[in-house]
């Protein structure tokens, strides 16, 4: 099945804009004027946490194609979650250093919105697939995402993740979060360690687009837990809330 449809806000949550719709540019100063920063959910294995996700808020899911994760999900069983998803939601195939011809067969067993290119994929290759997608940039300091989103003209925006050697994500560890750099002119979706407890310190300190969690709002690995996800997304939404109410 091919990337599909527009991305947008899950249904009966304020309007804000999707990764479809967002600029290839963002201004300068690379601050978006959202209602809400943008959620998602990564790392999705069973229907119980995509609706656990949806009903606290979430705007987008991720569902990890790559083998080695404990994360992984087979095409036909996500698509079978996907179905059951109300509309405006957004689905996200996260994948990684995945030969083209086998993203292409697993876009033909799966309808998703948006690809996350989670490995060292060439622009050339990114851009290939002819779809909408996100670059995934592993770092260990913010600073580094300047020069390295140069890198991806195309991409609709760039996921700061944190570099552990061997690990694609998921792995629950921090990097150092600071102010973005000027020279980062796309929408910013942060990730690495993200919970409840510590994302509104991250949104202040680095104003990203989005925000992405995994084992931030887990019992064990692949498996959700519907009372952190709440938290989490409660913790989102009054770190903008306070920030609005400040200025």
């Amino acid at each position: 099945m091919p990337v599909t449809g527009t991305i947008a806000l899950a249904s009966a949550k304020p309007k804000a804009l999707s990764f479809r719709n967002s600029p290839i540019a963002a201004p300068a100063s690379c601050e978006f004027n959202l209602l809400d920063t943008l959620i998602k959910i990564c790392g999705i294995t069973r229907e119980v946490d995509a609706q656990a996700a949806v009903d606290a808020g979430a705007h987008a899911l991720g569902f990890i194609f790559y083998q080695p994760s404990s994360r992984f999900i087979e095409a036909e069983r996500a698509q079978s979650i996907i179905d059951t998803l109300p509309p405006f939601v957004t689905t996200v195939a996260v994948l990684v250093n995945q030969s083209r011809q086998e993203v292409e067969s697993l876009l033909k067993k799966v309808s998703v919105n948006l690809l996350q290119l989670h490995g060292e994929e060439p622009a050339e290759l990114c851009d290939a697939y002819g779809a909408p997608y996100i670059k995934a940039l592993r770092i260990r300091h913010i600073s580094q995402a300047g020069n390295a989103a140069k890198r991806f003209p195309n991409a609709r925006g760039l996921l700061l993740d944190t570099l552990v050697a061997a690990e694609y994500g998921g792995t629950g560890e921090c990097f150092s979060w600071e102010r973005l750099p000027r020279s980062v002119t796309k929408p910013v979706v942060l990730a690495g360690g993200l919970n409840a407890d510590n994302v509104a310190h991250a949104i202040r300190t680095v104003k990203p687009y989005g925000v992405d969690v995994s084992t931030g709002v887990e019992t064990a690995r692949g498996k959700k837990d519907a009372i952190k996800i709440q938290q989490f997304v409660q913790a989102v939404r009054a770190a903008r809330l306070n920030e609005e109410t400040s200025k």
